[in-house]
């Protein structure tokens, strides 16, 4: 079996024994939900509704404030208790509709489509975009926007990325194991937008299983093959899996629409499958409670807005105390000293860890081995580009192509100095962002 791959990466611990085995399970929050009103790239979205107003599962409860936006809907039934800033996962604050669940579930009545292929590409992207799809593999951006490029006709690819390269995640492997068919009727819709373009279904090869069960699936689909993947981080980031794919290259001036390619996760595609053939809006999303620091790790169907907490509280709880707890992979995961947050669209995973071992690292001084450059996919020299970044160096750190860093976190996960680069280095890259839009 042929194995597409880049040039560098690394091979961290990837800790998914821990819950690969443990198929989906729905999970019923009890108490109040929180629904994040940004929760994609792009406008927030604009609230609609009132303290003391009712409404149910399904309803939308706040619209897109723009093209590149998304609207947010109710995962469940109840009472609106207000509009509030809220902790978010990275630690900042953001407004929230607060609705109290009732219980009931009560939702509203969809309208599902019998006949995809008689849609028009316009009704399609309608459809996608009335439900508030984003991209849920952690950027989220608005899937109608990605599939609205300026040539459509130049599109080449679709590709369905199913590498789940970050460590301890298992909620795509799940995914495509119990639902393979929702992946592939979905792929097909994302089809219909494009008329010269081939669906690449991606999938690391430590996840046989997949490949051979969705292989059989699309045996007969001209359009659609599956590309079996060599395991290594980060495989599944945008630019190193077209890489790999398709040979071809990107920029971070660049779109993946520039190379002819759209990629889209594996919960995206489902959720364009919803979203267009059901009838249903994104207000689910498949959770992966990991760790060993947790009784039972574990993968959850989480309407969105339920808080963190009660998540853990599924699982098990703790067995034993964390030292960190992260809210995605430890990769490019982001550590919290709060849990209650709410789920949204974008959380792929709460990781809970006996020990920190990050903090316990002693930095000492750089000794020049060049591991860093070795592993950095992108091919730049992160030893320089975190010297630039101590020192403020703007200039060389834009000369040295700084911000072509994809932030993947290898370089820092070699380093046998135990030197923060990766932190150091996208310290700098929000500096310049930050620059050129005052300028």
């Amino acid at each position: 079996m042929d194995l597409f791959t880049f040039k560098g990466g690394v091979h961290p611990y990837d800790g998914k024994e821990l819950s690969k085995d443990n198929p989906i399970k729905p999970l019923k929050p009890k108490n109040e939900l929180a629904y994040l009103v940004s929760q994609h790239i792009g406008a927030p979205a604009k609230p609609i509704v009132a303290k003391g107003d009712r409404v149910l599962a399904g309803q939308m409860i706040a619209e897109a404030g723009g093209f590149v936006s998304a609207p947010i809907y109710a995962s469940v039934s109840g009472t609106v208790k207000g509009i509030e800033p809220r902790l978010t996962a990275v630690g900042a604050t953001c407004n929230a509709i607060i609705v109290e669940n009732d219980g009931l579930y009560e939702t509203v009545k969809y309208t599902p489509c019998d006949r995809p292929e008689s849609l028009s590409k316009e009704e399609i992207r309608k459809k996608i975009q009335e439900a508030g799809v984003v991209g849920m593999g952690g950027a989220g951006f608005p899937t109608h926007v990605k599939l609205t490029p300026k040539e459509p006709e130049k599109i080449d690819y679709i590709l369905v990325n199913g590498a789940e390269c970050e460590p301890y995640l298992t909620s795509d492997y799940r995914r495509m194991l119990e639902e393979p068919e929702k992946v592939v009727e979905g792929l097909k819709v994302i089809l219909q937008l494009f008329d010269n373009a081939k669906g690449c279904i991606c999938i690391e090869n430590n996840k046989p299983d997949c490949i051979e069960k969705l292989s059989a699936m699309v045996e007969n689909e001209p359009r659609i093959e599956v590309k079996p993947l060599k395991t290594k981080y980060p495989q599944g980031a945008e630019r190193m899996l077209i890489h790999a794919v398709t040979g071809r290259s990107i920029n971070s001036s660049m779109l993946p629409a520039d190379a002819g390619c759209v990629v889209d996760n594996i919960d995206t595609v489902v959720a364009v499958y919803k979203a267009v053939i059901l009838g249903q809006p994104l207000m689910h999303r498949i959770v992966t409670v990991t760790g060993d620091a947790v009784e039972h790790p574990s993968n959850f169907y989480v309407p969105v807005g339920t808080d963190f907490q009660e998540l853990l509280e599924a699982a098990g709880g703790l067995k034993k105390p964390a030292e960190k707890i992260i809210s995605g992979g430890p990769m490019m995961g982001f550590a919290m000293f709060d849990i209650h947050v709410p789920v949204t669209k974008t959380t792929s995973a709460l990781l809970c860890m006996s020990k920190d071992d990050v903090s316990r690292s002693e930095t000492t001084a750089c000794i020049n081995c060049g591991k860093c450059v070795s592993a950095c996919p992108e091919h730049l020299l992160p030893t320089k580009l975190a010297r630039f970044s101590e020192h403020k160096e703007e200039d060389k750190f834009l000369a040295y192509n700084g911000m072509e860093c994809c932030e993947c976190g290898c370089c820092s996960y070699v380093c046998p100095a135990k030197r923060p680069l990766a932190q150091d280095i996208k310290s700098m890259r929000k500096i310049v962002l930050a620059n050129r839009k005052k300028k």
